[in-house]
């Protein structure tokens, strides 16, 4: 299938709340190219739809899944104007009447600095952790709701990709601002620091700046470099939001729970979100 017609079969599918077959269970030669053209021309629906994107969200940014999935490096796709909220001025809520099956994640949430002379499209080897947090202008701890129209949530990253990377929003907590007499400590914090996921009071995971490889800095600098590889693919630029990917396995939800996720060893403020 054209990456045109997929991209508005997937989108129906999210519109339509139904589950359809992964684009790699009956294409074998759908690859990480074809997805990426499928994820351009959902950003074009989008845009054509009135919203903007607003920066992207990584997946596998588990090394230990790499060569399992048969990939070189992280995946990534776009986030947008209405499926980004702030949640740091009260107790934010969320509505799930929408979603297929969704699930939640715990990640770290980067902003580029409006006044970065950063030229992600440039070098396409990974920058140490203290280079990428010279060109950030906040971070913060924030929930990832995760939707998937394939059965099962079975699929490849391909399939990942093809389908907003399984981006459905995004709720940010209150942001840290960077400066530059705080990043060696910083650098050494975002890959220590642990959380601890709660739904209703009640501790249902735990994880650790590890688990987003290594430190969310070091997969923001991987993203910066994929992307510089990958053919046709749009630097990000000053301003961008990136979700750095899940600090805990992800957690079905449903509606009327409160999720609420607090951090240890690094100034993040916790967020609770009420679906």
């Amino acid at each position: 299938m054209e990456p045109d017609a997929l991209a508005q079969t997937i989108a129906d599918a999210y519109a339509r709340r139904v589950t359809i077959p992964a684009p790699s269970s009956s294409d074998g030669s759908f690859d990480l190219g074809a997805a990426y053209a499928t994820e351009a021309a959902l950003v074009a629906l989008r845009r054509a739809g009135g919203h903007k994107t607003v920066g992207l969200k990584v997946g596998f940014a588990n090394k230990a899944l790499w060569r399992v999935m048969k990939l070189e490096t992280l995946v990534w796709a776009h986030m947008y104007d209405d499926t980004v909220r702030y949640g740091s001025g009260g107790a934010p809520t969320l509505s799930t009447a929408s979603l297929i099956s969704p699930k939640i994640e715990p990640e770290v949430v980067f902003k580029i600095a409006r006044d970065s002379a950063i030229e992600p499209g440039v070098n396409p080897t990974t920058p140490a952790p203290a280079e990428v947090l010279a060109h950030v202008e906040w971070l913060a701890i924030g929930f990832e709701i995760i939707d998937c129209p394939y059965p099962d949530w079975k699929f490849q990253p391909a399939d990942f990709v093809a389908a907003y990377g399984l981006h459905a929003a995004l709720v940010i907590g209150k942001p840290l601002e960077v400066e530059a007499g705080t990043i060696p400590e910083l650098v050494d914090q975002l890959s220590r620091f642990t959380v601890c996921l709660s739904r209703d009071g009640e501790v249902v995971a735990e994880g650790s700046g590890r688990n987003s490889l290594r430190s969310p800095a070091l997969c923001l600098g991987e993203l910066q470099a994929a992307i510089a590889r990958q053919p046709g693919a749009t630097p990000l630029a000053a301003g961008d939001l990136v979700s750095s990917g899940t600090l805990t396995e992800s957690q079905p939800v449903a509606a009327g729970q409160s999720w609420r996720v607090e951090v240890e060893g690094i100034d993040l403020a916790p967020l609770t979100l009420t679906l």
